[in-house]
């Protein structure tokens, strides 16, 4: 693996070796931490976001899952 910065990104260069699936999952992670780097919130705001939207979901849902 390779990894060199220039003045506006990162180039990684990695074998063609390396599991398609596994690497999605690392470019995931990466675009993840690129667009939440400007973020500044706390972990409590974030738990009661994401109970919100399980909520809504599992409302939504439990109908088809539960009979």
């Amino acid at each position: 693996m390779l990894v060199e910065r220039t003045d506006k990104e990162v180039i990684i260069r990695i074998a063609a070796s390396v599991d398609t699936e596994d690497l999605q999952d690392i470019l995931n992670y990466a675009r993840y931490k690129e667009l939440t780097s400007n973020f500044n919130t706390d972990q409590k705001e974030v738990d009661e976001i994401a109970n919100d939207i399980n909520a809504k979901w599992w409302a939504e849902n439990r109908g088809k899952l539960i009979k």
